[in-house]
């Protein structure tokens, strides 16, 4: 007779890689059941297009530093390539897995539908799934009745403390072992300074520099391309991949500003916290937004697909600067502040009147902080195709002037443009002939001339976009949203 199988639990890292305020892995601890800590690069991510080479980078340096700290317990994580349940089956050879304890993840639909199938599986293989909430967002909701109460509630909680007992987890000898049986991805990563590096040691350091000192100029430097990248926190990252919980920034930055001058710029920031988790609350009710509009009456908007287009604006060459510097530096670092990323999106679906959809999984291999509760609502407020937010078409122009004066964003982004003169940096293909020769500018070939013409792309996107809202299903869809994802008025009479 064979003897029996350990019994052991696992914890599964997701998009929440990191020990402490991790309630999975405080879930795991307190089962007194041995823990195995698992990552599993799967392959139907890894060749999703939403992912990029960049956001596999991220996960193995936080991985490596996850690592790092858990080698003090003897232990670290089992990573492979595979899939989740094939992973799990192999582990079954060797273990009577009893629990696997993870995050809920708020993803696109290809993790929605690996969930799916993983919950059969673990039926099916009498494992017990524990999912746990994530950032106080809150699945199965309905409307938002009592969402605002429960995540401040959440966000009031002491964070979870990684406190393990000895010999909690299996030792790294026993999964030195057990990798035999598995195809054991490389971590190693190559070194750039493009990129922020992962890990939660990292995130610690940007969160802690942001409130020595640099979220004195916040509401300042937050809308300026060349500024906000020292004047805002940086850590989106950070907390799309989990290295750190909104929860222990929040706490931060409220222990901050209890002997702060500056609250006003800390308070600023904090709404910045609850927005996120507002919107991705919102993706989590609203399935569907992946890949269409969340207000049905905007289906019907038909835009012609223009793969010139497109590809000028992906490259940055549109003949607009601003918002060619804008692209290049999100292709090349991974970074752009949130008012460039609004108008990036504004110029793409209003002036070049392309569809959102078309520009979601370039973006989202760009942008390092990827997080498709934030991609896609986002997306659809940029383009006017909510019918509850204000319609925003920015004048890249006028944009460009105002945040970047002096175009020393559009300089360094655009090398043809380093050399021109700051008058005309803004709209260089209305520099005068003579200064043209005189600083041996071509427009169309030195650097392109505007693809479309500003004022009449926007004109018609600002019609049609303006009367549409006027139509009665827009308009029911409008009530359907605002009664399901905002907070009744207590006060209002019903």
């Amino acid at each position: 007779m064979d003897k029996e199988k350990e019994h052991i639990n696992i914890v599964w890292f997701k998009r929440d890689l990191r020990l402490q305020d991790n309630e999975a892995m405080h879930n795991a601890l307190a089962a007194d059941t041995p823990v195995l800590l698992l990552y599993v690069f799967e392959q139907s991510l890894l060749h999703d297009p939403h992912y990029s080479e960049r956001h596999w980078n991220f996960i193995k340096q936080s991985l490596q530093d996850l690592n790092n700290q858990l080698a003090v317990h003897d232990t670290r994580i089992l990573i492979v390539n595979s899939e989740i349940s094939h992973a799990i089956s192999t582990l079954q050879q060797f273990w009577k897995i009893n629990t696997v304890f993870s995050h809920q993840e708020t993803g696109i639909k290809i993790t929605y539908d690996r969930d799916k199938h993983f919950v059969r599986f673990c039926k099916n293989n009498m494992i017990n799934w524990v999912e746990n909430i994530n950032n106080g967002v809150f699945r199965g909701l309905q409307n938002r009745s009592t969402w605002q109460k429960d995540c401040e509630h959440y966000m009031q909680q002491a964070p979870f403390e990684f406190l393990p007992k000895p010999h909690a987890f299996l030792s790294s000898e026993t999964i030195t072992k057990i990798e035999a049986v598995f195809d054991i991805p490389l971590l190693k990563t190559p070194k750039t300074k493009n990129f922020q590096p992962g890990g939660t040691t990292n995130g610690l350091k940007y969160l802690h520099s942001f409130f020595e000192g640099r979220y004195k100029n916040y509401n300042s430097h937050i809308s300026k391309p060349a500024l906000a990248k020292k004047g805002c926190s940086r850590l989106s990252p950070y907390v799309a991949w989990g290295n750190l919980s909104i929860r222990q920034i929040f706490q931060y930055a409220m222990g901050i500003r209890v002997t702060s001058s500056y609250k006003k710029q800390i308070d600023a920031f904090a709404s910045r916290l609850r927005w996120q988790v507002h919107f991705i609350q919102k993706f989590e009710m609203e399935e569907l937004m992946e890949f269409e509009s969340i207000n049905a009456g905007y289906h019907q908007l038909k835009k012609k697909i223009s793969q010139n287009y497109q590809q000028a604006w992906f490259n940055g060459k549109t003949g607009y600067p601003l918002i060619d510097a804008c692209m290049r530096c999100l292709q090349e670092t991974g970074y752009l502040n949130f008012r460039m990323r609004a108008l990036v999106v504004s110029f793409f679906t209003h002036n070049l009147w392309q569809p959102w959809q078309a520009a979601t999984k370039h973006l989202s291999r760009c942008f390092l902080d990827f997080e498709p509760g934030i991609h896609y609502p986002q997306l659809q407020m940029q383009a006017g195709e909510t019918g509850i937010n204000m319609l925003r078409i920015y004048n890249p122009i006028k944009n460009s002037r105002e945040h970047d004066p002096e175009g020393v964003f559009i300089k360094k982004w655009i090398p043809e443009l380093q050399h021109i003169p700051t008058a005309f940096v803004h709209e260089p293909h209305k520099m005068p002939p003579m200064e043209q020769q005189f600083n041996n500018f071509v427009p169309g070939k030195t650097y392109p001339l505007p693809i479309v013409d500003m004022n009449s792309t926007r004109k018609r996107a600002s019609d049609t976009l303006w009367e549409l809202k006027q139509n009665p299903l827009v308009k029911k869809e409008r009530f359907r949203i605002l009664k399901k994802h905002t907070h009744p008025n207590p006060k209002k009479k019903t």
